[in-house]
């Protein structure tokens, strides 16, 4: 997420990937966009002379350690967890692009990213998977699905946009409810501020890639209306009221003074320990901001300090971003072997390896039949909860991901104006959807 490269690289990969969909269609592998259902290996199939390979990013690499280890022993097959450097989707399109593939890639499974990667072409559908009817039922479905096709395995709960706060600094206000809705929540923070507190801790310098949160959570209810889908016919813009609207709050905001005074210098780095140590109150978020909690604070502090509330201008409604380290893609290398093996190593991580892994990681479970880790604080397990409801985000409904963050992150170092903000991102978002044949671009 706060790695994402800018929309001009994004451009180059999919004319990339484009062109290499057209001269090389699913490889003849009998995968790929007009492939017959494929056959699920048992879990335990001998694969013993079988190597496969995992691309992952810098902060996914570890993530398959248990699952890898126990799928070795059961089959025989090696499994190698490359990793790819950073901007990870950048660099996995342009080598994708030149015909190198992996057997299985983490990957955003997102409507954009899975058309950016040209997923009829390169990936095996995994529809008929038999871990679905394991999926919690409000999980099933919610990401990884394009055009009707199945193209990723949800592995990890996908984020959520939301709220996270510091209960003591509630508690010493007085405040003893979470906000229900916006205003409330506005409500609170000018409060918190006329009693000294700084409500709000954001960041502009580096990649302020959270400033986003800021604007898609005002959309929510929007997005539950069929605002993205608007987006993509070209019937609707970012130039026009309901997102200009948002990106216009949340300049206001900013000039009210609601948000920590470095704002325009401050980093991620510094977000995490002024939200532990009641610096501020609150901070709108993703699921790898907890990740940085986690390495400041035990689980036990963490419950005592750190509580989660989605947020939207109507109620308590999350907005759900599933991010690469959530699922995994399986490619069409032309290999049949290896293209099964792979589908078993899916079908071992979310079956007889899911209860490991869900403990080698410290996470909510997907799966009806398997408990969360105990380890895992409150705050996550309610973070968890809002997607029962939760509603998507640009990344997740949009057919293209402009560079919204960079442009805001322009506003907050006051080099772009709301306006200009949301002319560049949709000057940016026509020419990626273009870029992939949207119709109406």
């Amino acid at each position: 997420m706060k790695k994402r490269f800018s929309a001009v690289a994004a451009l180059a990969a999919v004319a990339a990937l484009s062109l290499a969909g057209c001269s090389d269609p699913g490889a003849g592998s009998g995968t790929g966009r007009d492939a017959s259902p494929a056959e699920w290996p048992a879990q335990d199939t001998d694969l013993t002379g079988t190597t496969l390979t995992i691309w992952a990013a810098q902060n996914s690499n570890t993530v398959p350690d248990s699952v890898v280890a126990g799928f070795e022993e059961l089959t025989g097959a090696e499994v190698e967890v490359v990793t790819i450097p950073d901007p990870y989707e950048q660099s996995v399109q342009t080598k994708v692009a030149t015909g190198d593939k992996p057997d299985l890639a983490f990957w955003q499974p997102t409507a954009s990213q899975l058309t950016a990667l040209n997923a009829g072409a390169n990936l095996q559908p995994l529809d008929d998977a038999p871990w679905l009817d394991a999926y919690q039922p409000e999980l099933r479905d919610i990401t990884g699905i394009l055009d009707g096709t199945r193209y990723a395995a949800l592995i990890t709960t996908p984020a959520v946009e939301g709220v996270y706060y510091n209960k003591q600094v509630f508690a010493d206000a007085g405040i003893t409810d979470i906000p229900a809705d916006w205003d409330e929540f506005l409500q609170v923070a000018r409060d918190l501020k006329d009693d000294g507190v700084t409500p709000f801790f954001d960041f502009g310098g580096g990649t302020p890639w959270a400033t986003q949160w800021w604007v898609q959570v005002q959309l929510a209810d929007a997005a539950a209306d069929g605002l993205w889908d608007r987006v993509n016919a070209n019937e609707e813009t970012f130039t026009d009221p309901t997102i200009q609207g948002a990106i216009d709050t949340y300049k206001a905001l900013i000039d009210e003074g609601l948000f920590n005074e470095d704002l325009a210098t401050a980093t991620f780095e510094d977000q995490g320990p002024a939200l532990l140590s009641g610096e501020a109150a609150m901070a709108v978020q993703v699921n790898s901001f907890f990740g940085q909690l986690q390495s400041l604070a035990d689980t036990a502090e963490l419950d005592e300090k750190i509580g989660f509330f989605p947020i939207a201008p109507s109620g308590n409604v999350g907005t759900f971003i599933p991010d690469q380290s959530n699922a995994l893609v399986a490619f069409s290398t032309g290999d049949a072997a290896r293209e099964a093996a792979a589908r078993q190593l899916l079908s071992y991580w979310l079956g007889d390896g899911y209860p490991d892994f869900v403990e080698a990681q410290s996470t909510v479970s997907l799966q009806s039949e398997v408990p969360s880790s105990a380890d895992v604080p409150q705050a996550l397990l309610d973070v968890s909860a809002s997607l029962s409801d939760s509603v998507g985000s640009m990344q997740a409904l949009a057919v293209a991901n402009p560079d919204l963050y960079l442009n805001l992150g322009d506003m907050i170092q006051g080099t772009k104006t709301p306006v200009e903000v949301a002319e560049a991102t949709q000057a940016q978002f026509a020419e990626l959807a273009g870029a992939i044949g949207a119709p109406g671009f």
